[in-house]
């Protein structure tokens, strides 16, 4: 008989049937729910995966989220103020990444519950770039708001089971995600920016909203749609522009590729007027990891981790090509 701690959390997005321990967990899927379902909103080709999938009986996980970050000393902002919400719901450090053509570095971190998401938190080392582009950047970085409380990484640790407290911590987190941590970006900073770096460009407008959600094929699912290159074909034909390239070679342990990302509205600033440019705003990854045994531990399992030669073209999938 099942505990009644232990009830599956059945949903309708990637996250569903992901089972519960505790109120953490709970809050925790709350919370990438909440993510999900804004991302979704604006991304038709999230919308063409979930009905290939649907129609050839394949299973729909979430491989991992990715956010985008800049680095700061005054305010202290980055990848380590994004990370300690996750760390307080839970998860754990699994590797570290670096980007030295981009400017970059990364994270990414594991919840010990099977099946859960993995996180991908990047950070540009704004330190690195150009004088101009640093004096433009602290424009804004410096009336960014103070980074989440100690307060509310407490209240994550132990969420209220319900209420109205819940619901304020539940707010309160979501807030770091959809709003703009600075004040709206100057059109003119933004494509200087991108001149430089496109990842600095893009966080400038999305602020820390998802970059990417990600589908992880199902090696063990319907022969139709179990491996990278058929899950691609199968958006491609269903209208879907696509990456062209798929990272890593066949029969290795991780082979990733996306959508195009999808342009929206932005809005930036033109001098006094407030007005509204195409931007990227995100795209779609699909992931394989096939299962192998361990030679060292004779394990049948996943490769969890990340390649970096595989993300850094990843990133570029949010370039502007023709900036307005």
């Amino acid at each position: 008989m099942t505990r009644p701690d232990r009830v599956p959390y059945v949903r309708q997005g990637p996250h569903r049937s992901l089972e519960i321990h505790d109120e953490r967990d709970r809050f925790l899927l709350d919370l990438l729910d909440r993510l999900w379902e804004g991302y979704r909103e604006k991304m038709p080709p999230v919308r063409v995966f979930e009905r290939l999938t649907a129609e050839r009986g394949a299973k729909f996980t979430n491989d991992h989220i990715a956010f985008r970050a800049m680095s700061s000393q005054k305010p202290a902002l980055g990848l380590f103020g994004l990370s300690r919400i996750f760390t307080a719901l839970g998860y754990t450090p699994g590797g570290c990444y670096d980007f030295p053509d981009k400017n970059l570095n990364a994270m990414h971190f594991e919840h010990p519950r099977p099946g859960y998401p993995k996180i991908f938190i990047s950070e540009l080392k704004t330190w690195e770039l150009s004088k101009s582009s640093r004096r433009l950047l602290a424009r804004y970085l410096h009336v960014h708001p103070s980074p989440i409380g100690e307060d509310v990484l407490s209240g994550l640790k132990e969420p209220p089971r319900a209420g109205t407290s819940r619901n304020k911590l539940l707010i309160r987190t979501l807030q770091v995600f959809q709003r703009l941590p600075w004040p709206v970006p100057q059109k003119k900073d933004v494509l200087a920016l991108d001149r430089e770096t496109q990842y600095g460009a893009w966080t400038l407008v999305n602020g820390y909203g998802v970059n990417h959600f990600t589908g992880a094929v199902d090696t063990e699912g319907p022969a139709d749609f179990n491996d990278i290159e058929k899950v691609a074909a199968a958006l491609r034909a269903a209208g879907v522009p696509m990456k062209k390239e798929i990272e890593g070679a066949p029969g290795s342990h991780l082979r990733q590729t996306s959508t195009e990302s999808v342009v929206t509205p932005a809005p930036m600033k033109d001098g006094p007027r407030r007005v509204s440019v195409p931007w990227t705003y995100a795209y779609f990854e699909i992931a394989e990891r096939p299962f192998f045994t361990d030679p060292a531990t004779g394990q049948h399992r996943r490769f969890e981790g990340f390649l970096g030669s595989q993300a850094t073209n990843l990133f570029e999938m949010t370039r502007i090509l023709k900036p307005s």
